[in-house]
């Protein structure tokens, strides 16, 4: 039985505590069993990645800090076994930075990686997020979380069958 959650998070800035964005696509049973995304107010009003993700101050300045978020988060986040991520060691520390800043013990997560599964399993030159999909024939809206959080979880379920 496969129960997993995929995550991603798009960042305003180069901090780790600067999450603006997050998708979570959870997979029960190798299927997708729900999606969650939701814009978060960072820290700072200095969007440094605007260019990226196409998110500004305006678009989340009304919406929960990531301390606010978290009580949602986390019940979707403790119900798997395991998260995925493409790149898990930058969304485990976006994670982390951003439990710290809002005075939250960061949770000891298992993180898996579909960068490492991809170069695994299919052996491409590249294993950035918008190669893999293609070679998989997965749809993608690169850089939006919810988008990338469903990529990820469609990764994951191929390499882990």
């Amino acid at each position: 039985m496969t129960n997993f959650a995929a995550i991603d998070f798009e960042t305003a800035d180069y901090h780790s505590d600067s999450a603006c964005s997050v998708g979570v696509v959870h997979v029960k049973d190798n299927s997708i069993a729900e999606r969650y995304h939701r814009l978060i107010r960072p820290p700072r009003r200095e969007f440094v990645f605007t260019y990226i993700h196409g998110l500004t101050w305006n678009d989340v300045r009304d919406s929960p800090s990531f301390g606010e978020l978290w009580p949602e988060l986390r019940h979707l986040l403790d119900r798997a076994d395991f998260l995925v991520a493409h790149n898990a060691s930058f969304d485990s520390r976006v994670l982390g930075a951003c439990c710290r800043l809002a005075g939250i013990s960061p949770p000891r997560y298992r993180f898996l990686c579909t960068v490492s599964m991809a170069r695994k399993m299919w052996k491409l030159r590249s294993a950035r997020l918008p190669v893999v999909c293609q070679h998989l024939g997965i749809a993608l809206e690169h850089h939006d979380a919810l988008s990338d959080a469903e990529a990820c979880a469609k990764i994951a379920m191929r390499a882990l069958g």
